[in-house]
């Protein structure tokens, strides 16, 4: 099979989201752990759980809210349990598996920490846009989801902002 090479335009849009990647966690992250000591990432955990009933989801949940693995999401609870941020104690429902919670001060942490990383997200991406450039984003980046989660595993994650139809 012969390889399809991207042409100058193409190129130059991949180096450009390329470097879009690269850059954006960084700088979510310095803002995050300046103002609220988290990273990203566990301020994604934390506000995952913030958005579930009773604060509360089963690691196996909570990983797939998070495209996590479970070592991964295990090893970010503990830190975040360490913090007294979450808690974690055995499902009801289910013997085997393990819920986690976030506590009162995670629910204080996410509530303080919120304003600073929308900020942050607004002055980084959202304001940097036209209001056409943002739903043209929405678009975009929705065509690649549908190829980098073609099931829809993720969706939930992703769409339940969206407005009804």
């Amino acid at each position: 099979m012969e390889t399809r090479w991207l042409t100058r335009e193409e190129l130059a849009a991949w180096v450009r989201l390329a470097a879009v990647l690269e850059l954006l966690p960084g700088r979510l992250d310095q803002q995050l752990r300046r103002d609220a000591e988290l990273t990203n990432f566990e301020y994604y955990v934390l506000a995952m759980l913030s958005e579930a009933p009773e604060r509360t989801l089963r690691m196996t949940g909570l990983a797939a809210q998070t495209n996590a693995t479970l070592p991964r999401l295990s090893h970010v609870v503990r830190r975040l349990e360490e913090r007294g941020l979450v808690e974690r104690f055995p499902c009801a429902d289910d013997a085997r598996a393990t819920n986690a919670r976030l506590t009162a001060e995670g629910w204080r942490t996410v509530q303080e920490s919120a304003p600073g990383h929308v900020a942050t997200v607004r002055e980084l991406v959202v304001d940097a846009l036209t209001p056409e450039q943002v739903a043209q984003l929405k678009e975009i980046t929705d065509a690649l989801l549908q190829r980098l989660d073609p099931t829809g595993r993720m969706s939930d994650v992703y769409r339940r902002h969206d407005e009804p139809a």
